[in-house]
């Protein structure tokens, strides 16, 4: 068994502005935004585009991650608003919920600058294909339930809180392996793949993957391989993920707005036959041995090693929540304290009725959590940190 869990492939440093309502409709009036032109799909090219897009989401009171055709354009909407500064990339948020526990981590890198050197925790080591400092900031938008925006032909509101990522980020896209990522993998106990949903050109992403393939065989054989879906810019690129990974990959990870990208078709979270039947359907087209939704409401896991994952789901679940009501400021204790929450009983009857409609499904609630600030940034990465921080061979003492 290896003693390391290697994350990757690409970190970003993201811009996360504080939600101001006002700022928004003072830019939805400024830019004679109306109702009936919000979009969550049309290109992003420039500030106006941006705030019709963030409407949409909002009106849909759902999430999602774009493509903005200029770095200028998210650092321009950003200093409209109170904005901090922190790491992302779905192997770095793992690695820094892995941290509040003491569990170290390698990440692979594809960018880096003294935001990331400054920020990333001592636990987390790296390896980077980064040949010279830049900055290609992620513009992270988190909104609340009930969020009100007036426009000139009518009002948005959000029926539920949610987050939104917009990004230009040329390393991520061309998603660079280096050689000592191999190095990294030959004691790893768990290696994450997420990243390659932001390339945009599919035989560079080819190569990238013949590249992954070569470094993998540096594994040992009895290291756990997560792959986490993120939603790909361009779709069919999944498919070429699948030619490449699919028979490597122990643990496939999407979220419920992946899960309905796959079908084509809205989901209702709280009808387990409805569920059922998309889990369903998402299995046969990417028949891994533990498919893996996470939902506010749920998670379920499906295949036949589901249920060997058990402890790693519940943990997973107990993780989001942590960092759902705490945001990154929470200790070991914080995350223990979780198990003892309230479930979701809407997300119970969904996990149970899954598991009777679906042979060797594993299905555990959300918690039901009571907060007047909660954190939607990142609660599928932590979920990932969580699930992985069953398989860490390491743990160190918190300070």
């Amino acid at each position: 068994m290896g003693t390391t869990l290697v994350l990757g492939l690409g970190g970003t440093v993201d811009y996360e502005v504080h939600w101001d309502a006002a700022v928004i409709e003072s830019l939805a009036s400024r830019f004679g935004i109306r109702r009936v032109e919000l979009t969550t799909m049309a290109p992003i090219v420039d500030e106006r585009s941006l705030v019709v897009t963030i409407l949409g989401f909002v009106r849909d009171g759902a999430g999602g991650e774009r493509f903005v055709v200029s770095s200028e354009v998210v650092k321009e909407f950003s200093e409209r608003f109170a904005t901090e500064i922190t790491l992302g990339g779905t192997g770095v948020r793992a690695g820094i919920a892995l941290d509040r526990l003491g569990i170290p981590s390698v990440q692979h890198l594809v960018s880096i600058d003294d935001n990331v050197r400054r920020l990333l925790p001592a636990s987390m080591s790296y390896v980077s294909s980064a040949t010279e400092d830049t900055l290609d900031p992620h513009l992270i938008v988190q909104y609340p339930a009930g969020t009100t925006i007036r426009l000139d032909d009518g009002e948005i509101v959000s029926p539920s809180s949610n987050r939104l990522i917009f990004a230009n980020d040329p390393p991520n896209r061309n998603m660079a392996i280096t050689p000592e990522l191999g190095d990294a993998l030959v004691d790893a106990a768990a290696l994450l793949v997420s990243g390659f949903n932001t390339m945009q050109d599919e035989d560079l992403l080819e190569r990238r993957l013949i590249e992954l393939d070569a470094v993998m065989e540096h594994l040992p054989s009895a290291a756990l391989v997560y792959y986490e879906d993120a939603g790909f810019y361009v779709r069919r690129f999944a498919e070429r993920i699948w030619s490449h990974l699919l028979p490597r990959i122990d643990v496939y990870g999407m979220n419920e707005d992946e899960l309905q990208e796959y079908v084509a078709r809205p989901v209702d979270l709280l009808d387990p036959a409805d569920v059922a039947s998309a889990l369903r359907e998402v299995h046969r087209l990417i028949p891994v041995p533990a498919l893996l939704v996470h939902t506010q409401h749920w998670a379920v896991m499906l295949g036949t090693a589901a249920e060997r994952h058990r402890e790693a789901l519940e943990s997973a679940v107990q993780m989001a929540a942590t960092r759902y009501r705490l945001g990154d400021a929470f200790l070991a204790a914080d995350f223990e304290a979780t198990r003892d929450l309230p479930r979701s009983t809407g997300g119970g009857a969904v996990a149970s009725g899954v598991e009777r409609l679906i042979p060797g499904a594993v299905g555990v609630p959300a918690f039901r959590i009571e907060t007047a600030s909660p954190t939607t940034i990142g609660l599928g990465d932590s979920f990932v940190g969580g699930f992985l921080a069953v398989y860490a061979p390491v743990r160190q003492p918190q300070p």
